[in-house]
Formats: structure tokens, C-alpha cells, sequence
């Protein structure tokens, strides 16, 4: 970025005042940038800034992007904002969540991390691709999800019965997830295309049928609630051994109700967690709704609200179901192993102490 100036311009319907009147001229911002990549580095370029953009939000080495649209023989080429720079940014913040991760949690969270960066491969080398060709998105949602869940829970957490349990539990509570989320996409009449991005997308794919964005629907709900699943069964399942250490001779079902007074715990923030996660990432929406001042029950039952309604009930359910099953499972392994070979691991060192 050179420079920035504030031109007089023609209002356009994107001027439009809340009384419906589109103003004769207004304020825009021509801001004159160096190209610095591709074969027209080094050339000096005049674009115009979007309308939310003034000289202040650009001041001289602001960092941004330029579409170029070439021209017809003899005719200069044209220019065209395109956004922000962010890569420098976002790139910093990157590093810094990786050196937080890396310093409070050690080699467990460096292993977080590679099972992290494992999980964006398979969503990019697998399930993005097998959606795009038309897969069933419902099975490629199930499979890519397994595999991300299975590869991240032992990576961060080692291989183990607590993981296993856990993953057990993780898969039971996404099977109850896809099975609510059909009937409720079913019954709901949830096609999928709800938002002007899923209608382009069906437009560019050529699948408009219901099927499909329902399906895809669907694999995003999987998608969805796996971090919230795993996080919830990974600390159930080590809440159980722990309880069963700290009293070996704990029968089953006292063992199963301590466990679920804290996972009780867990269902009500993870379900805060997920309410409010939807909520942030719709309150845009919410805000537009609240000019427009359409009644609640219209709200809630158009398709997009409808689609988020459905998908954090759905999630949540899934959710709170995993937790009793994860601590069921978590029960019956943990007091499979004999009570005595725990307390005679247990007594030399209570002598070697007293000694």
C-alpha cells in the first residue's frame, strides 16, 4: 500500500440509507498499491476500496490482495480489491497458540498438535475431494471423522484402556448424532440449502437435489460435535480410573454413579459450549433479525436458524448420551483387573515409606 484518498463517488444500492433512499454521491476510497508478486511486480495499480473501508483503515504499507483481470490485446489490464492481507497475522498467532500449547502441556501437547495437523489432512486430502465428487457425504462424513478421532485421541493421548474407552464412547456418541441428525433433517424438511454459500455451491457442483446438501448437512453435524465429544469422554473415562484408584473396592454401580455426579458436570458446559459457539457464529444474523423485527416463531423455524436449531439439538444429545455410555464402558474395563494385584502393588511401597 502507497497511499489512500477519499474520492467523491455515485451511490449504488449497497448505499442504500435504512429509509430505503440511495444518496446521489458519497464518500469512497481510492487506494494506490505496489504489485509485489506474479508478473506484474514492481507496477504501481489504482483500486477502489470497498465500502466499509475509509483512509484511516489503510494506512501506507497496509498489506493487500489485488485481483488482476487481463485485458484484451491493447488495452491496459485491470486491478480489483480483493481483501486484507492477513497471512502475517494470522501466521503469528499460529505460532504463539503452538508455543502456549507446547509450553503448559510438553510433549503430550506437542503430540496434540500433530494430531491436530493429521485431522486438517484428512479433511483436505479426503473428505474435502470425496465431497466435491459427489461421494455420499453422509459415509464420507462418518469415515473422515473415525479416522480423525482415532488418529488424534492415541496421538495425544497414547494407547491405552482410558483412550480406548474413550474412543468407544466417542463413537457411540457420533452414531446417536448421525441417527438423530437424519430423522431431524427428515422430519424438519432440512434441505441444505439455507444460506446464499450452500445455494452457490450447489449451483457450481450441479447437485440442487435435496439429497445431497442434506447429506452434506448431516456430515458437517459429525464434523461438528467431535471435539466437544472427545473432549467429554477423554476426561469421563480418566474420571473413572481415577475413582477406581483412589477406592479399588468400589463396586460397580457406586463406581458408575460417582463417575456420573461429575459428568453431570460435564453435560451442562459442554452443552453451554456448544449453545454458545452457534450463537457467536450467528449473531450477525441474529442482529439483522433484530432490525428487521420478525416474530420469534418465524425466527427460529426459517431454514437457516432451523438448520443451527437442529444441529446444536442434535449435537447435544449425541453429547449427553456419550457420557453415560463412555462411564458405563469406562466401568466395566477399569474393574476388569483384579482388586489384589493393585493392592499388592500397593504395599511394598506403603512399607518401604514406613521403613
Amino acid at each position: 500500500m502507497i497511499a489512500a484518498t477519499t474520492e467523491s463517488c455515485a451511490g449504488e444500492n449497497e448505499d442504500r440509507r435504512p429509509d430505503g433512499d440511495i444518496p446521489d454521491t458519497v464518500a469512497c476510497t481510492l487506494v494506490t498499491v505496489r504489485v509485489t508478486g506474479g508478473d506484474s511486480a514492481g507496477q504501481e495499480a489504482r483500486v477502489w476500496a470497498p465500502a466499509t473501508v475509509r483512509v484511516d483503515d489503510v494506512p501506507p504499507g497496509t498489506a493487500v490482495v489485488l485481483v488482476q483481470y487481463r485485458a484484451p490485446d491493447g488495452e491496459p489490464e485491470g486491478w480489483a480489491w480483493f481483501d486484507y492481507s492477513r497471512t502475517v497475522p494470522l501466521g503469528a498467532l499460529t505460532v504463539a497458540f503452538a508455543l502456549m500449547v507446547t509450553a503448559v502441556a510438553g510433549l503430550r501437547g506437542i503430540r496434540a498438535l500433530v494430531g491436530l495437523a493429521v485431522a486438517g489432512l484428512v479433511i483436505a486430502v479426503f473428505m474435502l475431494p470425496a465431497l466435491l465428487e459427489g461421494k455420499d457425504a453422509l459415509a464420507v462424513g462418518l469415515v473422515g471423522s473415525s479416522a480423525i478421532m482415532f488418529v488424534v485421541l492415541y496421538m495425544a493421548h497414547g494407547f491405552s484402556k482410558r483412550s480406548t474407552t474413550a474412543l468407544l464412547g466417542t463413537f457411540a456418541g457420533l452414531a446417536m448424532t448421525v441417527v438423530l441428525g437424519v430423522v431431524a433433517a427428515r422430519t424438519a424438511h432440512l434441505t441444505g440449502i439455507s444460506t446464499e454459500e450452500n445455494y452457490r455451491l450447489a449451483m457450481l457442483t450441479g447437485r440442487l437435489g435435496g439429497d445431497a446438501l442434506r447429506g452434506l448437512f448431516l456430515a458437517g453435524v459429525t464434523l461438528a460435535g467431535l471435539g466437544v465429544l472427545n473432549d467429554v469422554t477423554v476426561t469421563q473415562a480418566s474420571a473413572v480410573w481415577e475413582l477406581r484408584d483412589a477406592d479399588p473396592t468400589a463396586s460397580r454401580r457406586r463406581l458408575f454413579s460417582q463417575a456420573m455426579r461429575i459428568g453431570r458436570d460435564h453435560i451442562a458446559s459442554a452443552v453451554y459450549t456448544i449453545a454458545f459457539a452457534y450463537a457467536g457464529a450467528a449473531l450477525p444474523v441474529l442482529l439483522l433479525l433484530e432490525v428487521y423485527k420478525s416474530p420469534l416463531y418465524q425466527t427460529i423455524s426459517s431454514g437457516e436458524f432451523a438448520e443451527e436449531i437442529a444441529r446444536t439439538l442434535v449435537g447435544s444429545i449425541g453429547l449427553v448420551l456419550a457420557i453415560p455410555l463412555t462411564t458405563l464402558i469406562a466401568v466395566m474395563v477399569a474393574t476388569a483387573e483384579p482388586v489384589r494385584r493393585r493392592h499388592a502393588a500397593a504395599v511394598p511401597r506403603a512399607h518401604a515409606h514406613a521403613h
